[in-house]
Parts: C-alpha cells; sequence; structure tokens
C-alpha cells in the first residue's frame, strides 16, 4: 500500500532532525579536538620557552647567517694548528712583542735598588743585595736564566761592593733582556726597560753588561750573577 504524503513528510522531517542533531555533535566534537591542539600547542610553547603566536600557528624559525671575523679577531693558532702547519712544513712564527725603549726618572725620594726591587716584586728578603741569593735558597725558587717579573741578582764586586738588584720585565731574546732598577747611576733614580746582554761564554747568565742611558749604548764593564730568584706564584722548579 503506498504511502501517503503526509506520513512521507513526517519520515522525512525525522531523518532531517537526526542529520542535524549528528552534525550538531559532529560540530561539538571537531571543537574539543581544535581546543586540544590549541591546548598542546600552547603547552609545546611554554615548554620551549616561547610565548605562543597570536595566530595560533608554529612560525618558521629564522636561522642567523654565519658571520666571520676579520683576520685580525680571530684566535690565536692553538697547539692544534701549529702541528698541522708543522705537517704542511710551514713554519709559525708567534707575534713578537716591540722591545720597551729605556728610560730613567727621577723618585719623590732618593731609592736604593734593594727597596725598589722588594716593592716590585713582593719577595720578603731584606739584607744587602749581594746576600739575596743565598738567602733566598730556603723561601723562594731560583733560576739560572731569566724568568719575566724575577729578580735578577748581581754578585758582589770591586764596583758593585754591596750588590745590585733588577727585576726582569721583558725578554727580548736568549740573551737580551730588559730589567727595572733603582739607583744605577748612583743618583738614587728609577732606570725603567734596561737592557741588560748576556756575554757569558757558555750563555748561562754569569755575566752581563748593562746599558748606560746617558751614552746610548752597552757600558765596558762585565758584571757577574748570581742568579735569578722568582715570585712565589711562578710555578717553575727549583734550579739550584
Amino acid at each position: 500500500m503506498a504511502m501517503t504524503s503526509p506520513a512521507r513528510a513526517d519520515v522525512l522531517g525525522n531523518v532531517g532532525q537526526q542529520l542535524d542533531q549528528v552534525g550538531t555533535r559532529l560540530g561539538q566534537v571537531g571543537s574539543e579536538v581544535g581546543k586540544k591542539i590549541d591546548e598542546n600547542i600552547s603547552a609545546l610553547w611554554g615548554f620551549l620557552g616561547s610565548s605562543q603566536p597570536e595566530t595560533g600557528m608554529l612560525m618558521p624559525v629564522e636561522v642567523t647567517p654565519a658571520v666571520r671575523l676579520p683576520v685580525s679577531l680571530q684566535e690565536k693558532p692553538t697547539e692544534q694548528a701549529k702541528l698541522i702547519l708543522a705537517d704542511l712544513h710551514i713554519s709559525y712564527t708567534p707575534p713578537l712583542r716591540e722591545p720597551p725603549k729605556p728610560t730613567w726618572e727621577r723618585g719623590s725620594k732618593f731609592l736604593y735598588c734593594v727597596e725598589y726591587a722588594r716593592s716590585l716584586s713582593g719577595l720578603a728578603i731584606f739584607g744587602d743585595a749581594k746576600h739575596w741569593w743565598d738567602r733566598a735558597k730556603a723561601l723562594y725558587a731560583r733560576a739560572a736564566h731569566p724568568v719575566e717579573e724575577a729578580v735578577m741578582v748581581f754578585s758582589g764586586s770591586a764596583r758593585l761592593t754591596r750588590g745590585h738588584l733588577a727585576v726582569v720585565s721583558h725578554i727580548v731574546s736568549p740573551r737580551e733582556i730588559r730589567v727595572e732598577q733603582a739607583n744605577w747611576l748612583n743618583r738614587g733614580e728609577i732606570d725603567r726597560a734596561t737592557p741588560v746582554l748576556d756575554v757569558s761564554e757558555k750563555n748561562d747568565w754569569s755575566k752581563v753588561r748593562v746599558w748606560d742611558v746617558p751614552s746610548g749604548q752597552y757600558g765596558s764593564r762585565t758584571y757577574a750573577i748570581s742568579g735569578f730568584i722568582l715570585k712565589p706564584a711562578q710555578q717553575l722548579a727549583r734550579n739550584d
């Protein structure tokens, strides 16, 4: 028996109502899924320590281009770099410091070599300069060759009856150094960057000549050297 028009309309109405309910449910599910996605994205940005983009979308990360420093600002060659240069038979020459020029000046008072060397080095040794070498034996490390900031001890002589002290400030070469000293000209003055030349036959710094500032050349006299007394902070094997 054929369905009448009112009955067909009721069935279609029920079907449409059910479809509307299904659509509403799907919309709710989609909204919940979207909300969960937003929450996960927010949590991810919080974990990474960044704020969430206003658009709610992950933005591409901008990559900073590499910057190459000028040659003058790059780090000095390391030991590994030196080895590589050696393998390639290319010599590596470390940069040399320009030695300072010798000068002298008058202090606020008459200075002796002992008090000036003690103030520069911090060594707690007293008495005439010629006795410093022996008195340092049980107190400080000693060396036969110059070390920067070490105290060079001149042995007593006819001219230096009480000896002399100078502090090494610059090593120019294996046979030349610069020293800071006082009263070398017997005027109580401060002598800065005074050149000292090793003239010993065995290059053992047992005999030296000292620069004469007034004449602008090395003096003719030769002086005996006991050795070099190191500061406490200078880690060097004891050389007795």
